[in-house]
């Protein structure tokens, strides 16, 4: 018998439905049989995702999202941040070593004090960093194999579903942690011009779509360091959601949005500025193009690919286009 991997969602509507109601009364049952059963986890080569992955979901979930409004919260944002971060850092002449390895947590300089987080442009992650190595410490055990690089990207995963309207990103575990500092200098400046952007993210493999696409993340960011008087403020009006409107409104600001100026730069540029405005309005469009460039961005460096990997998608747990629906789902329902 097969038992499917994702749960249905009860909406705070049909929890209201008359308890005679056929249709509902069935649709009640099901989600209650399908929650007392194990999701079992999507298998990739022949092996199946541990079901640590599960737990771990959870535990992020809990983390991630912000109960009183049904959105995203600012540690979902920052593990966002900090998938890109400690991914980002790649490029092509690095090969098979770097990128997605943990390093943004696990390096040290010769006195012990951390090596990519006391860096500028990493300012900000110290705080998320801690929680999720302690997620990792927590269930790296009694036969677990859970690695602070895997946790980072699963991480990233689960707070972009969390914000409602967030896609579910292929999502794999098995990466091995290096405790060696990734070379300085490879990560966006907020600062620099579109062509010099466009030409670092090509160095890493991405087309202009591709990084026009990436830069849709900021739908759910706030700034708190590059202009500390408006400290707090979103790169777009919604910030706990998942939506288009940070394209629309790059390049049009309403007040109280902040434009990084690197952004702007990107927008303007004859090769991503294109692709930048094709997302306007275009969710569909853009969560495509976002899941499959930040799938492979989670790959970067990573010694053969998703081949030598374990597909855990099916422990993201999946998203909502309603905030009412994960605010009125069990907090069990949610992460399954």
């Amino acid at each position: 018998m097969h038992i499917p991997s994702s749960l249905l969602v009860v909406s705070a509507l049909s929890s209201m439905t008359n308890a005679f109601d056929l249709k509902a009364y069935s649709n009640n049952a099901i989600t209650a049989f399908e929650r007392a059963v194990p999701a079992f986890a999507k298998r990739s080569g022949g092996v199946t995702c541990p079901a640590v992955w599960n737990s771990i979901a959870g535990d992020l979930t809990k983390m991630f999202l912000d109960s009183a409004t049904g959105q995203c919260n600012d540690d979902a944002r920052a593990a966002i941040r900090e998938a890109f971060h400690d991914c980002g850092s790649w490029d092509k002449t690095q090969g098979s070593t770097g990128g997605c390895d943990g390093s943004l947590i696990l390096s040290k300089l010769a006195d012990g004090t951390p090596d990519e987080l006391n860096r500028p442009e990493n300012k900000g992650l110290a705080d998320i960093s801690a929680k999720l190595l302690a997620v990792q410490k927590k269930w790296n055990t009694g036969g677990n194999k859970v690695s602070v690089a895997d946790v980072i990207q699963f991480a990233g995963s689960v707070a972009i579903v969390t914000c409602p309207g967030g896609p579910r990103v292929q999502t794999y575990v098995g990466r091995i942690d290096s405790a060696k500092g990734a070379p300085d200098g490879r990560l966006p400046d907020v600062h620099a011009s579109g062509a010099s952007l466009f030409q670092l993210f090509q160095d890493k493999g991405f087309s202009a779509v591709d990084l026009a696409a990436l830069l849709g993340a900021h739908s759910t960011s706030k700034q708190f360091f590059v202009d500390q008087a408006t400290a707090g403020q979103p790169q777009d009006s919604t910030p706990g959601l998942w939506d288009v409107k940070y394209y629309g409104e790059t390049l049009n600001p309403p007040a109280g949005v902040f434009v990084f100026p690197s952004d702007t730069n990107l927008a303007k540029d004859p090769s991503v500025g294109p692709e930048f405005k094709g997302f306007v309005n275009n969710a569909g469009k853009w969560n495509g193009k976002f899941a499959d460039a930040m799938l492979r961005l989670s790959l970067l460096g990573v010694p053969g690919g998703k081949n030598n990997l374990i597909d855990c998608t099916n422990s993201v747990p999946k998203g909502t286009q309603n905030k009412r629906d994960i605010r009125a789902a069990p907090i069990n329902d949610r992460v399954r």
